[in-house]
């Protein structure tokens, strides 16, 4: 091969060389760039700790009709709104001597703002953490009158051990739950969105 030949070739070399370098210059420097940013974006977002503690949840009601209930989760706990409808709004106080506490008097269990006959900010709306007061079970959403027993009135269930609560999250006597549905901190951000976890002196 001629010396020009040669001093082709190299120079043919050499520029495929550059052509990879910066090629790889190139990924790596995006991929640095993608670890980089990584951290700063997820700094956007709330920690797993701070959600682990108990960080307040926006939750849009707008579509939840009447007689329906929403679950939701804060806290790791299943938090309820229901909407309740103005017949079971009114029944409640008829179901007053049925009950161990129908007038809420166990303060520990809902914010004073909720220490009313319908144990909530706006009667229609009922927000609840979903978990019997007796060993921590599920109770069911059972509106339907008569459902559960002849004179069921529409309420909650649990079929663990048998503990019933009225539309209100009341507890009814004789049965092995303590004390009433535990109340979440609360409030309305608009007419359709519920903030769970934050009330209005917290704001």
């Amino acid at each position: 091969m001629s010396g020009s030949g040669q001093e082709n070739q190299r120079q043919e070399i050499n520029v495929e060389r550059r052509r990879f370098l910066t090629t790889l210059t190139s990924v790596v420097g995006g991929v640095g760039a993608a670890c980089a940013a990584v951290p700063f974006i997820g700094s956007w977002l709330p920690s797993a700790k701070a959600q682990a503690m108990g960080a307040p949840i926006e939750v849009d009601i707008s579509k939840l009709e009447v007689g329906q209930q929403l679950t939701v989760e804060w806290r790791g706990q299943p938090i309820w709104i229901i909407n309740r409808t103005p017949e079971s709004v009114k029944k409640l106080p008829s179901l007053d001597s049925l009950l161990r506490d129908p007038n809420s008097n166990d303060t520990e269990q809902q914010p004073s703002y909720a220490k009313n006959i319908h144990r909530s900010i706006k009667d229609q709306y009922l927000v609840l953490v979903g978990l019997c007061t007796h060993l921590g079970c599920v109770p069911t959403y059972r509106p339907d009158i008569g459902g559960v027993e002849p004179n069921w009135p529409g309420g909650f269930f649990c079929p663990c051990h048998g503990s019933k609560f009225d539309l209100a999250g009341r507890v009814f006597k004789g049965v092995p739950a303590p004390v009433n549905l535990l109340v979440p901190p609360y409030k309305f951000v608009t007419d359709t969105v519920l903030l769970i976890g934050q009330d209005e002196k917290a704001a």
